[in-house]
């Protein structure tokens, strides 16, 4: 699993947007995008045909930095901070959502924000900017408790030797910066041969996606997506990495009946009616324009889905295949 890349500055290009319209179109009606960060998808939606986008986004910079843009589109965008997993207070009967997961260009590029360990910063990774920072979990967890984020939330292997190289610095200086952090990290793995990743890019995607409970938002999004979707409505979640992309797959294979029966001899469930049909049958990756163009898209996929009549209904975490923490704070 590889998470995004640090972008480099310039105009924010959304990924997978041309297959995405595509996928969806004809765009009309109201739109929700739910990680509306620097505006792409949203411009997208808007000059493809839809009537209206209620851009969603936890972060309140990114609404400090659309000022510049919005007012040109009147009406037809509506700015609403607040967590995507709420969006079913925020509009109902939605002619589409849209999901861009994981961290937003804008974040990656300012040092204070401490996502990127490409540079020096404060051990922040807050979207929201409320709530405790990755500063805080790395200062008062214990090496069990690391070790487990580090391995379930960014697969990696080496969860235990950093986790107790973590524990060990702080005890000399608190952990309080990016690059210390990575420093430490990178202390205990092999160095990165050309064309693979830093070494500290799965501790940093872990760190973030607890301090920000990612996996509990994708879970509550896509049932919140769910409901807010009127009949016919489309849901198009691009993901970055294998556990969000196999979270997204799971419920849209759920929703539309398509988990066949693992025991040919067991008895036959009843099947249930489906809240989706599928849009698309596999994940849709880059084409070589987009990869020549824009190589951090090189892990992103794009999964679509249609609503049915049929009623909303719970899921656990479990059918999600969601990685679940042994230990707690």
């Amino acid at each position: 699993m590889t998470d995004r890349t640090p972008r480099h500055s310039g105009p924010h290009v959304p990924v997978l947007l041309k297959p995405l319209l595509a996928a969806v179109a004809p765009v009309t009606g109201r739109w929700l995008d739910g990680t509306f960060g620097a505006g792409g998808y949203t411009k997208g939606l808007l000059a493809a045909g839809a009537d209206q986008v209620i851009g969603v986004d936890r972060d309140p910079l990114a609404f400090e930095m659309a000022r510049a843009w919005a007012a040109e589109y009147g009406d037809r965008l509506v700015l609403q901070q607040g967590v995507f997993s709420q969006m079913d207070e925020y509009a109902s009967d939605l002619d589409g959502v849209v999901l861009d997961l994981g961290v937003s260009s804008m974040q990656l590029d300012l040092a204070e924000r401490g996502f990127s360990f490409m540079k020096d910063g404060p051990l922040d990774m807050r979207m929201s900017q409320e709530g405790p920072s990755a500063a805080d979990l790395v200062a008062e967890l214990t090496d069990v408790q690391i070790a487990d984020i580090l391995y379930h939330f960014g697969e990696e292997r080496a969860s235990r030797r950093i986790a107790k190289a973590i524990v060990a610095a702080r005890a000399e200086a608190p952990i309080t910066t990016t690059l210390r952090l990575a420093q430490i990290v990178e202390s205990c793995l092999p160095r990165a041969k050309p064309g693979q990743s830093h070494p500290a890019t799965r501790s940093f995607q872990a760190l973030r996606i607890a301090v920000n409970g990612e996996y509990e938002e994708l879970m509550g999004g896509l049932l919140a997506a769910e409901r807010a979707l009127k009949p016919g409505g489309l849901l198009a979640v691009v993901t970055f990495h294998s556990v969000e992309d196999r979270m997204v797959k799971r419920f849209f294979q759920h929703r539309a009946n398509k988990t066949g029966n693992a025991n040919r001899y067991a008895p036959e469930i009843a099947e249930t009616p489906s809240q989706f049909e599928l849009v698309t049958r596999k994940a849709v990756g880059p084409d070589d324009e987009e990869l020549a163009q824009n190589p951090r898209s090189r892990s992103a996929r794009l999964r679509v889905g249609r609503r049915t009549e049929a009623a909303p209904v719970d899921i656990s975490a479990k059918d999600l295949s969601m990685p679940q923490l042994k230990e707690t704070r």
